[in-house]
């Protein structure tokens, strides 16, 4: 790193936009190749164009590999602020387009199980059939990871479970939650291997066989957990761990494995036949739905025009 310290007109008059968008697809995908690709250049121009920043700089920004660019400690810095000027030109993007039509720009979702199968495919077709200029990207994490994301900006707004206003991670970063509605959690298992079951299976008999449990660092674990808890049971022996929905409903279906759903999201594998609810459990028992979104920033149109479709189809299924 030069000795002498960078002033703000100096870096002003000697970046350009254009650099910092090809640094954090570097930054974001580990590839010179698929950073080009992704900007438009050749890999040779992508390459000159980190090596020119990292002049600028006076400091490497990436270590190259076989496997890779991997940042380095400085790349990292960097990193955490050119993302928020990347969704800074994106919000503006979107505005600037929404201003002219209305009906366009671009919503970054990260979602949770509670919302990925219910939820969120109803607010996306509702959001489409009235804006079908507006593209939605849809990122499936834990909340460990999109609520970070959401706080740089890389995400818009995410929509699942809402975390207990006890736990850490509720205020760890600046963000707003919203209930939409109260959520219960089911024991499922897919309905070729329980065909023969009794309508409602004790949780005691469950507890015994092959289940999946939500990861140790998710909050939906707290609410396995004390399921267990309250029906004076330990937790199972034989377990998965696991929020991929995908993953979950391949291994219901694959072997007689239990499971812990949210009630709207395995209503509809319910409904379709593949999946069985074995049993249920208290009203309320996996918490509250939501949204989250920055506490310092406004939603894009296009973000504001995806909440109130999310609460139309929330409305909706309540009977509103």
């Amino acid at each position: 790193m030069r000795s002498l310290p960078h002033t703000a007109l100096a870096l002003a008059r000697k970046l350009k936009f254009h650099q910092l968008q090809v640094f954090d697809r570097v930054l974001e995908t580990g590839s010179l190749v698929r950073a080009a690709n992704e900007t438009g250049l050749t890999q040779p121009a992508a390459s000159k164009i980190v090596h020119e920043l990292e002049a600028t700089f006076g400091a490497p920004l990436f270590l190259r590999s076989n496997r890779g660019m991997q940042p380095t400690e400085f790349g990292e810095l960097l990193g955490r602020r050119v993302k928020s000027m990347m969704a800074e030109l994106r919000y503006l993007t979107d505005e600037v387009n929404a201003f002219g039509s209305g009906a366009s720009g671009h919503v970054i979702v990260g979602t949770l199980i509670s919302a990925s199968a219910e939820l969120l495919p109803r607010t996306i077709a509702r959001l489409k059939a009235s804006a079908p200029g507006v593209l939605v990207s849809v990122r499936e994490a834990a909340m460990t990871q999109l609520f970070p994301a959401l706080a740089s900006g890389d995400l818009d707004i995410v929509v699942g479970r809402l975390p207990e206003r006890a736990l850490p991670l509720a205020n760890a970063f600046a963000l707003t939650h919203q209930v939409l509605f109260s959520e219960s959690l089911c024991v499922v298992g897919g309905a070729k291997h329980w065909a023969r079951a009794p309508r409602h299976v004790p949780l005691a008999r469950l507890r015994d066989g092959a289940w999946i449990l939500p990861v140790p660092e998710s909050p939906s674990r707290l609410a396995a957990e004390r399921l267990f808890h309250e029906a004076g049971l330990a937790l199972p022996d034989d377990v998965v761990e696991s929020l991929s929905v995908r993953t979950n409903i391949g291994l219901i279906l694959d072997s007689p494995r239990g499971g812990l759903m949210p009630r709207a999201a395995a209503a509809r594998f319910v409904d379709s036949g593949l999946l069985r609810v074995l049993a249920d459990t208290e009203p309320g028992s996996f918490g509250d739905v939501g949204y989250s979104l920055r506490a310092d920033k406004r939603p894009s149109p296009a973000c504001e025009r995806f909440i109130a479709c999310l609460r139309e189809v929330c409305d909706r299924a309540a009977g509103v």
